[in-house]
């Protein structure tokens, strides 16, 4: 079973709770607050592709 890690930008209120976790050589990213509702995964570059896009877009994503 992977290891899930909670986002350092989540909240104890329940606001913006991502978890990531290693999948095998991809990158695993779900809802905390909905763990069984499955997840996308995504190969390192697809992820950093995406951190890249949520980083230049600020909180307008």
């Amino acid at each position: 079973m992977s290891k899930w890690r909670k986002s350092s930008r989540s909240n104890s209120s329940g606001g913006a709770c991502v978890e990531i976790a290693n999948l095998a050589g991809n990158i695993g990213v779900r809802d905390s607050k909905a763990p069984d509702a499955g997840h996308l995964t995504l190969s390192p570059e697809g992820f950093a592709a995406l951190l890249d896009r949520v980083k230049r877009a600020g909180s307008g994503f």
